[in-house]
């Protein structure tokens, strides 16, 4: 039995989580959740919206599924998924985007993997007030930070049968930081004969993404062009509500959606448990359990096909019927 810690979340967030568990129970996997709270729900009793007890949870578990957390506003505390990135060394940040039956978009065949480089850049937060009127931020690119994000992309283009990892900077204006990068990508690629390299600019990826996405397979970024590029896919395939993601490291992984805790639906059953449920699909493979995995998904495919969804998709199925839905079909 995997032991996995289960990070509930506030707003929508433990209603979404509900619904995934059921649907893996359902699937006749055990899991044994070790269920952690955090978020703007545990401020007033323990002073944090991330406990310290997460993060040992976390570290005894190895693996985490987390649903969305609030970061408030103006109270000075930091992202909790900023500090689980840090504190646990996630460098990669993993969005897979891929069309889902029956969710109406602007392109079919759409079949892309985003890999986010995630401990650096313009994200390293190093910027200072010089004067009044001008302000700073320096832009950090090491050769080991990229080193392991390109293999990280490379060694996810071989398990997972993907033709392409293709390197995204704009290393014609940033020589150095940028050109440290495509250096470092271009070393690596060496080691993977198998796979086609390809090299484009941010600018026209982003171009060519809302013109013939399908023609991209695996992309690889610095920081911020990946945190931009990462949001454009998820548009291409219906928007945040349908987006999944995960952080990875050496040692520890956590999977969550990309959309927020969405306070103003709580406690209402409408809330979309889709980008949670593909995040723990995408978990599900990461433990070894693909059987399982390929299971929830093809559920999660032929209830979407059936036309049932929530209010976000244009349906007005509950949370509930949703995943009910689900179920039934396993």
């Amino acid at each position: 039995m995997h032991k996995i810690t289960l990070i509930n979340g506030d707003g929508i967030g433990p209603e979404i989580s509900n619904a995934v568990v059921d649907i893996i129970k359902a699937s006749g996997l055990d899991i044994d959740w070790d269920i952690q709270t955090a978020g703007a729900d545990v401020i007033e009793t323990e002073g944090t919206p991330l406990p310290q007890r997460v993060l040992d949870s976390i570290k005894r578990n190895k693996v985490a599924l987390k649903a969305p957390v609030t970061t408030p506003i103006g109270k000075g505390f930091r992202s909790v998924n900023v500090q689980l990135r840090k504190d646990l060394d996630l460098y990669a940040n993993l969005r897979p985007c891929k069309n889902l039956p029956n969710v109406k978009t602007r392109f079919d065949n759409v079949d892309i993997i985003v890999v986010r480089e995630n401990t650096e850049d313009l994200y390293a937060g190093v910027e200072r007030q010089v004067d009044a009127d001008k302000a700073e931020s320096i832009k950090i690119i090491t050769r080991k930070a990229s080193n392991r994000i390109c293999r990280f992309a490379f060694d996810y283009a071989v398990k997972n049968g993907r033709k392409e990892v293709c390197c995204v900077t704009k290393a014609n204006i940033m020589k150095l930081s940028d050109g440290l990068f495509l250096d470092t990508y271009r070393n690596v690629a060496k080691d993977y004969p198998q796979i086609k390299q390809r090299e484009i600019l941010v600018d026209n990826l982003c171009m060519q993404l809302v013109q013939n996405p399908s023609q991209f397979d695996v992309l690889v970024l610095p920081n911020l062009y990946g945190d931009i590029v990462s949001d454009l896919c998820a548009g291409l395939i219906g928007g945040l509500g349908v987006a999944q993601g995960a952080n990875i490291g050496l040692d520890y992984a956590v999977f969550e959606p990309v959309h927020g805790s969405a306070p103003d639906i709580k406690g209402q059953n409408k809330a979309n448990p889709t980008a949670l449920l593909l995040s723990a699909i995408e978990m599900l493979k990461y433990i070894g359990e693909d059987f399982y995995a390929e299971k929830i998904e093809k559920a999660l495919y032929k209830t979407l096909e059936s036309g049932i969804c929530t209010p976000d998709l244009g349906g007005n199925a509950t949370t509930t019927e949703f995943s009910k839905s689900i179920i039934n079909i396993l």
